[in-house]
């Protein structure tokens, strides 16, 4: 195998991992802090990767994402997962509907603060050129779109949840309902409808436009704050 392609998988490994992990536990923490201590019961409110391990979502399906692109592609184009879900009983919060949004929002936040934090250290961290520098920028990319990607507004993602929690009673009641749905919709929209409208020759592909407009403005703007200078360009 092309020892490039092995330092770009392992590079990529090494930012995907802590993105969904500090995701995850970031909301097990706030719902600890609203008074729910069912993720400390369960021993998910670790930095352990492997409590957060989801077989299907964080090993087979990247698995194949990333076997399928090497063989086609020879890259690795796009890559699409999530960890085992913190568990929350919003019984136990105060305002339940809103504690949820509340515990909901943390994961995007947090990975928002860290393409953040990121950013300031590839801005004013040394050079750039190095492995580090060549860690930064996946790692900046991974928690933009993962952030960007759960508040998708359908439960049981992050977006969907906190709608549960702004919507008025009974409309925030139907939408929790369609949870059930939430993945295979996800997964329609992402995979098959792309493809089926492909077929009518109707251009429609959420995934490029989020990897290669949404997300690559948004890392821009991240180092814009971090103070890059708007005449450097750095390639996304």
């Amino acid at each position: 195998m092309n020892p490039h392609l092995i330092d770009t998988i392992v590079i990529g490994v090494a930012a995907y991992v802590p993105a969904i992990v500090l995701h995850e536990l970031a909301h097990g923490v706030v719902a600890y802090f609203f008074g729910d201590q069912t993720a400390r019961r369960a021993g998910r409110l670790t930095l352990n990767p492997i409590a957060h391990v989801d077989r299907m979502g964080t090993i087979i399906l990247p698995g194949i994402l990333l076997v399928s692109q090497l063989l086609t592609l020879g890259r690795v184009a796009f890559m699409f997962g999530w960890a085992r879900p913190v568990p929350v009983d919003a019984s136990q919060f105060k305002h339940p509907r809103q504690d949820m949004a509340l515990v909901a929002i943390a994961g995007p936040v947090t990975n928002f603060i860290l393409a953040f934090i990121a950013a300031l250290v590839f801005v004013h961290g040394g050079p750039t050129d190095g492995l580090w520098g060549r860690f930064l920028l996946p790692f900046m990319v991974i928690n933009v779109a993962l952030g960007l990607f759960n508040l998708i507004p359908l439960p049981p993602l992050d977006g969907g949840r906190i709608m549960v929690g702004i919507l008025p009673l009974q409309a925030a009641i139907w939408w929790s309902k369609i949870e059930r749905l939430g993945i295979l919709m996800v997964l329609l929209l992402i995979f098959v409808l792309p493809f089926a409208l492909s077929q009518l020759g109707i251009a429609f592909d959420p995934v490029s436009a989020l990897m290669n407009n949404v997300v690559p403005r948004f890392v821009g703007f991240l180092l814009q704050q971090a103070g890059l200078p708007a005449a450097q360009n750095v390639t996304i």
